[in-house]
């Protein structure tokens, strides 16, 4: 059998376990075991050490270069695009001549064919639709044929693109410069597109056009300003106060000479 406890009064008392207090100067932090995550300092955002990917970083310093550099006019207009109002309505009315899908075409000429084959009178021809392609846009213009040209702001590289409105304003063809390239080519059910154009359009829609056409002559054909309007120059935060301070020291020069010479 088992020995009973002895009692608690012949017995000797528990040790008691001291508590060491806490020292003020150096406390205990539990230590996080993630990656990085005992040495990042809490509460500190981090993005600006981020290794960002290369077309991140591309597209980020173009972005402050074209801030920095003087930028000439002819590549300035292409930030002069028309508000979100105007493309809206823009683009309302050139979803409505949408080109033919690769299987809708397919099937119309299928039907066309039986329909020829069987001595009946063929479907309706191909309707009213937005030309792309930059070959083929620049014929039309060339040609006087386009109505109204529409061209993206977001061209890469811009060169593609540069010398489109010099052409138009010379052909007197109307063109406008709307955001963006990848909204174009959702028109033509193409990834992107740097440019489309209009060739003609249905009765009802022949004034709406015509509002577009004098919107484009007005702010871009014809626009003196876009082509003599410089970009750019526009410094850095830390330049900027660097400037302002050196400003600041010579107006106090200048007063304090103006000053002694009273």
């Amino acid at each position: 059998m088992a020995k009973k406890a002895s009692s608690s009064k012949g017995g000797k008392a528990a040790p008691v376990k001291k508590v060491a207090k806490a020292d003020p100067l150096f406390p205990s932090r539990p230590r996080s075991t993630g990656v990085g995550g005992a040495i990042r300092p809490a509460g500190r955002d981090l993005s600006r050490f981020v290794r960002w990917p290369k077309y991140v970083r591309i597209q980020r310093q173009r972005a402050v270069l074209y801030q920095r550099l003087k930028v000439p006019p002819s590549i300035n207009q292409f930030t002069k695009s028309i508000g979100k109002n105007e493309a809206a309505s823009v683009f309302n009315l050139l979803n409505k001549y949408r080109p033919e899908t690769a299987a809708a075409k397919k099937q119309r000429i299928k039907d066309t064919a039986a329909a020829t084959a069987a001595g009946k009178e063929a479907p309706a021809k191909v309707p009213c639709q937005l030309k792309f392609g930059l070959k083929h846009v620049t014929t039309l213009v060339e040609e006087k044929k386009a109505s109204l040209v529409l061209i993206a702001c977001d061209v890469d590289p811009i060169e593609l693109v540069l010398w489109l409105p010099a052409l138009c304003r010379k052909m007197q063809v109307p063109y406008l410069i709307v955001k963006d390239k990848a909204r174009l080519g959702t028109l033509v059910h193409q990834k992107t597109s740097a440019v489309v154009a209009l060739t003609k359009v249905n009765k009802e829609d022949e004034a709406q056009l015509k509002i577009f056409q004098d919107l484009g002559m007005e702010k871009f054909n014809k626009n003196g300003a876009l082509l003599r309007q410089w970009g750019g120059g526009i410094m850095g935060l830390k330049t900027q106060a660097k400037l302002d301070k050196r400003a600041k020291a010579v107006a106090i020069e200048e007063a304090k000479k103006a000053a002694s010479m009273r």
